[in-house]
């Protein structure tokens, strides 16, 4: 995924415009980083951070 793309996903999720191409870069460098130490897929890891952004989003809106 183009990390231009992740940062619409972001947008979509919730994230700040202004600050979404930071946190797809961020991400997709982890994402890359998982991948190789775990053996996984990119897109597997991937789904796994936006798995847990989207839940520290979640827990951040109720407080």
């Amino acid at each position: 995924m183009e990390n231009s793309e992740l940062a619409g996903v972001l947008v979509t999720l919730g994230c700040p415009a202004e600050k979404s191409s930071e946190m797809a870069a961020q991400l997709d460098r982890r994402a890359r980083q998982l991948a190789a130490q775990k053996g996984r897929a990119y897109d597997e890891a991937l789904n796994h951070l936006l798995m847990l952004w989207r839940q520290g989003q979640a827990s951040q809106k109720k407080s």
